[in-house]
This record gives structure tokens, C-alpha cells and sequence, in this order.
């Protein structure tokens, strides 16, 4: 916190919150209870202001529930959420005028259109209110991490070697209430907002699947430390079994701030002897490597539209609506392809390793520009970030900083056989193949008539055939790939 804070002005401090829907862990929002004014926490819903990225149909939901579920904690603390929707800078001012406030406080954003508005606010202000901001989403500010030539890390591992040994500070802890201003300001009614899908209602999945808000955060947190933490580095790669953490959602929507998740599965290491040096290392440098894409995200316009590799500009990527749709409703053949994408679908979430295998097949053996991957897991992600999101595209696709290279091209049968051996997520997710036995279930077409009549499977009847032959579709990407480096 900034110890220049008066403590003296008993003006309102308005608090705008926006990818930190929480109370622990949340420096705006601690300061301003610090000084003992009153506190205004606004939310603002903001598509309109130049390059703010509109929200996909996942995350709406997931918007609307956080929204209520932080509420109701606010309601707790004595304090209220007000929320609104338009552009940033006539809603934040008109905010500001309205209750009388003097300062406004904020945590830190790092895409570039996001930190334009923060700027044009700052400079609407005309200096007559107090503008605060703090570290609170990532645990490395992009400005303070440069390679020693000045520049930012385009590659992760020295960007991990030079993080890790510096430890994050320690979390803060929620403010025990907020003083109130005479009067709240106008809000909208959530409801009106119509963040959540009706006709038809695709949602129902997602619901199943997971609790948007902050104590759900936190009970996750609790219950990967205590089931999944200590074989996190030899499982997470098995989409079958549930040994990831699952707080992608949460942190994408700062329910839970990344420095309470590395303290406390950090002291839960250094409790518990039984979790492995190599669980809570890798645990870490999945939260680190976030850090990577955020970084990225601040240092490269247009992530999401613009290859980093320049080279990939003149990719001849190919046009196929009915290719790309098959991709879209896990009908491509493939059942580890086809799994993942109905996994999305149903939960809005996908397991990480299915996601580089999908994002594979997509953009090399389908030759489909990564683009239009990015703008579907956009649309179905409820942990859609957007650093994240076209970071990992441009990784999968060899376009992007650190990329995997092109010309590893996933194999999805034998990605398939490594990592679902047993065919658990394949039935799971592709019931139609659940009869089939393990050595049939990954290749279904190289299986004899009687196996696949025995287990009820009429190929390019109740499953479809593969849109593509992973042999030719792997050389014809070779070939395209080759032609552009030349």
C-alpha cells in the first residue's frame, strides 16, 4: 500500500474493480478500507470503450454469478456493490461526481487497450481526484522484469530462472468491513443485464461443473492442496484423472489472487513431507508461466489477432467452414480430438494437455488458422483469459513467443494411447465409443468389423469417419510450413 495515503480526508474513495472479483487478497480494495473513508466498490461492464475485448458467452455466465456471489460478500462486510454499464470514462467519472469522491483506486491491468482506458481516465481526471493503483492479478509487474539488455523475455525458461527465486509477496487479508458513504450511487439490476443464456439455456453443464465465487475459490484451493498437490507433477497429464487444481476459472476472473495460491500451497508443502520438491516446482511454474503470457500481453499489441513470428503472416492457412465446424462439435474422427471439444462444450472447460492436442489437430492437421481456434475457445472458455488464451494459440500454432515448433505436430492417436490408456476420458466424453476395448477405442477405424459391430459403433453412422488422415495431413503441413520459411 502506499504509505502517501491520507488518512485525514473523510471523502468517499470509489473502488473499481474489474478482473478481481474478491475480497481476500485484494490491495485496491484493503487500502481504501485502510484509510477509514467511506468506500464505493463499483463494477463496471465495459465493451464499448476502443480494443476492450467483448465477453464470450461463457464467460457471461460466469460474470453473472461472480458478480453476485462478491455482492453478497460485500453485503457482509457492510458495504455494497454498485454496478454499471457503458464506456469507462463517462461511467467512472459520473461515478466519482456523483457520490463526492476524491480518489479513485484500481489494481493494475495489463492489455494494452485496458491500460488505454486506465490512462484516458487518468487524464479525463484534470488532476481533481486522487488516482491510486496496485499490484494485485499477476505476481510480476512487466516493467520490472527485463533481460539484461533491457528488452522483455520472449523465451519462458530464463523468464522462469530469473522469477523463481524471488518469493511473491505475502498476501493481504480481507478488510474486516467498509465504512459506507451517505449514499450509494445508482446501480443497475444485474438481471437486466442478461448475462445468462435463455433460449435455449446451453448452461446447464457448466453449472454442474463448477461455483463461480470467491469461497468456492478458496475451497478449491483447500481441497487441491489436500488431494492433488503431492502427485500434481506426475498426473496433471492425465485428462481422465482430476489432478489439476481447477482454479483456472477463478483466477482468470480474480476470485483468488495467484500470491494466496503460491503462499499457500507453499506452506502446505513445507507442512505436509509428503509432497514431493518436483509437485509444488511444477505447481509453480505453471503459476509463473500465466506471469509469461501477461507479459507477453503487455508487450505485444493485438495478441489475439497479430502473429508474433512475422513469418507466420504469409501462412497459407486453409478455409474450411465444414472442417472447422466438425472441429467445433467433436465430430473430426478423432476420439481424443473429439472428447476435448465436447468436454468444452458441456463444462467450458478443457484439460490442458487435450487442449495442445486439439489446438494441434486444428491448426496442423487441418491447417486451420489459430484464429479461428482462439475466437471458439473465446466463445466456450469459462477461463478465457486474454493473455492466456491467444498466447497458448500462437504456442500451439508456431507463431508465438517461445512457440512449440511447427513441425511438432501432435500425433492424437498416440497422445491418445500416452495419456488416456484406458479410454476413461474417451468414454466419458464420447459415449458412442464407450463399448469399444482400450486397443480399439483410440483408432476406432482400424478396427476389425466384428469389434466395432460388437460394441455398437456404425462408422460414419453413430461416429463419424476421420475428416483427415493424420499421415498425409501431417506431410501437407510440412510442406506449407516449409514453403514459408523459404
Amino acid at each position: 500500500m502506499d504509505d502517501n495515503i491520507s488518512k485525514t480526508n473523510g471523502d468517499p474513495i470509489v473502488v473499481w474493480l474489474r478482473d478481481d472479483l474478491r475480497l481476500d487478497d485484494n490491495p485496491a480494495l484493503a487500502a481504501a478500507a485502510d484509510t477509514g473513508r467511506p468506500v464505493v466498490p463499483l463494477y463496471l461492464l465495459d465493451e464499448t470503450s476502443d480494443g476492450i475485448r467483448a465477453l464470450g458467452g461463457a464467460h457471461r455466465w460466469w460474470l453473472h454469478h461472480s458478480l453476485d456471489a462478491f455482492a453478497r460478500s460485500l453485503r457482509g462486510k457492510g458495504s455494497q456493490l454498485t454496478l454499471r454499464r457503458g464506456a469507462a470514462k463517462s461511467e467512472v467519472l459520473d461515478i466519482v461526481s456523483a457520490v463526492g469522491a476524491t480518489a479513485l483506486y484500481f489494481n493494475r491491468r495489463y492489455d494494452p487497450a485496458g491500460r488505454a482506458v486506465d490512462d484516458m481516465i487518468a487524464e479525463a481526471s484534470g488532476k481533481t481526484f486522487d488516482i491510486q493503483h496496485f499490484t494485485a492479478n499477476i505476481l510480476h509487474e512487466p516493467n520490472r522484469v527485463r533481460t539484461t539488455t533491457g528488452g522483455y523475455y520472449k523465451v519462458y525458461t530464463p523468464f522462469w530462472k530469473k522469477l523463481s527465486a524471488a518469493e511473491p509477496r505475502d498476501p493481504i487479508d480481507a478488510p474486516a468491513c467498509f465504512k459506507q458513504p451517505e449514499d450509494f450511487p445508482q446501480s443497475d439490476n444485474l438481471a437486466d443485464w442478461a448475462l445468462l443464456p435463455t433460449k435455449p439455456d446451453w448452461s446447464g453443464g457448466i453449472a454442474e461443473a463448477w461455483t463461480p465465487g470467491e469461497k468456492a475459490a478458496l475451497e478449491r484451493l483447500e481441497t487441491f492442496c489436500d488431494n492433488q498437490l503431492a502427485s500434481y507433477h506426475e498426473a496433471r497429464d492425465n485428462p481422465s484423472a482430476e489432478c489439476t487444481s481447477g482454479l483456472s476459472p477463478h483466477l482468470r476472473w480474480g476470485e483468488i489472487s495467484p500470491y494466496r495460491i503460491w503462499h499457500t500451497t507453499q506452506t502446505c508443502a513445507t507442512r505436509r513431507k509428503s509432497i514431493p520438491d518436483d509437485a509444488i516446482r511444477t505447481f509453480k511454474k505453471e503459476l509463473v508461466w500465466r506471469d509469461f503470457n501477461a507479459h507477453l500481453l503487455h508487450h505485444c499489441d493485438n495478441l489475439a489477432t497479430t502473429n508474433i513470428n512475422k513469418r507466420f503472416d504469409a501462412f497459407p492457412w486453409r478455409r474450411s467452414q465444414a472442417e472447422l465446424r466438425a472441429w467445433q462439435r467433436g465430430l473430426t474422427g478423432y476420439p481424443i480430438v473429439d472428447a476435448g471439444m465436447r468436454q468444452l462444450w458441456q463444462t467450458g472447460w478443457m484439460h490442458n494437455r487435450v487442449r495442445m492436442i486439439v489446438g494441434s489437430f486444428l491448426t496442423k492437421d487441418l491447417l486451420i488458422d489459430w484464429r479461428d481456434g482462439e475466437r471458439w475457445f473465446w466463445d466456450t472458455l469459462v477461463d478465457g483469459d486474454v493473455a492466456s488464451n491467444p498466447a497458448q494459440w500462437q504456442w500451439v500454432a508456431g507463431s508465438g513467443a517461445d512457440a512449440q515448433p511447427f513441425f511438432r505436430i501432435f500425433n492424437p492417436v498416440t497422445q491418445s494411447e500416452k495419456f488416456d490408456p484406458d479410454g476413461t476420458y474417451l468414454r466419458r466424453f464420447v459415449p458412442e465409443l464407450a463399448e469399444l476395448p482400450e486397443k480399439a477405442i483410440h483408432a476406432p477405424w482400424n478396427a476389425t468389423a466384428e469389434t466395432l459391430a460388437k460394441a455398437g459403433v456404425r462408422l460414419g453412422e453413430t461416429y463419424p469417419k476421420p475428416i483427415v488422415d493424420h499421415s498425409r495431413a501431417r506431410e501437407r503441413a510440412l510442406t506449407a510450413y516449409g514453403e514459408t520459411r523459404g
